[in-house]
């Protein structure tokens, strides 16, 4: 199969190429992709830990399998940060794990994270499955602000907030937020205060398909204080 991998800034001097169509096996995932360049080209190897890959104009993590016609893009650190990405939307399935190491610093001795998983019932109904929709520059932007309020609310810097778009099964994560302080009482307050902000203010809908049809829900956040009233 075909894709087209892309190339930004030192990587791109490298490979000597900013873009091009690579025949892949199928079944190849971002993983083994970035194992074949780094074949081709050693060069690279010191960079992999620092380059994070998107795959369709989102972030994916390692084992993401990649598909006829997909777009992948090395994205090498950026100017100004330390070059891990900090709040993105995605399609495919997100890696818990990967989000975690994203808030990794030895100065942080608490790490608490927050997995928001697709419930098999909502509002006395049976739930199969639930949709997502974003408006996702809008929606970083808002994530963005989040991660800002609480560095100045709890001193905070390490905040990650990745969501899902899309199709999703019941089990599935739909959020994962990950908080990484010096103590654990702020980051437990952060971490809860990310998932409520971002009910709020971020731009994403959720559309519940029950046995016998589907409805978009609003805010679940005012969902939850009209029961709660």
């Amino acid at each position: 199969m075909e894709v087209t991998v892309r190339y930004f800034a030192m990587v791109r001097e490298v490979m000597g190429r900013s873009t091009e169509s690579r025949a892949v096996p199928e079944g190849t995932t971002v993983d083994s992709l970035l194992d074949l360049l780094v074949e081709e080209e050693p060069r690279l190897a010191t960079m992999r830990r620092s380059t994070m890959t998107m795959v369709n104009e989102a972030y994916a993590a390692p084992a993401t399998t990649l598909a006829e016609g997909d777009d992948v893009a090395l994205i090498p650190p950026v100017s100004g940060g330390d070059g891990r990405p900090r709040f993105w939307i995605q399609a495919e399935p997100i890696d818990v794990r990967m989000v975690e190491t994203l808030v990794e610093d030895p100065r942080t001795g608490a790490v608490v994270t927050f997995v928001g998983r697709v419930r098999d019932s909502a509002r006395g109904q049976g739930v199969d499955g639930l949709e997502y929709e974003a408006y996702p520059a809008a929606a970083t932007r808002m994530m963005e602000q989040i991660g800002g309020e609480i560095r100045e609310r709890w001193g905070i810097e390490q905040v990650v907030i990745a969501h899902r778009t899309g199709q999703l099964s019941v089990g599935e994560a739909s959020v994962v937020i990950a908080v990484a302080s010096p103590h654990r009482a702020p980051a437990f307050a952060a971490c809860e205060y990310a998932i409520d902000r971002l009910k709020e203010i971020v731009p994403i809908w959720k559309k519940e398909h029950y046995a016998d049809g589907a409805v978009w829900i609003g805010s679940e956040a005012e969902y939850q204080r009209n029961r709660a009233g």
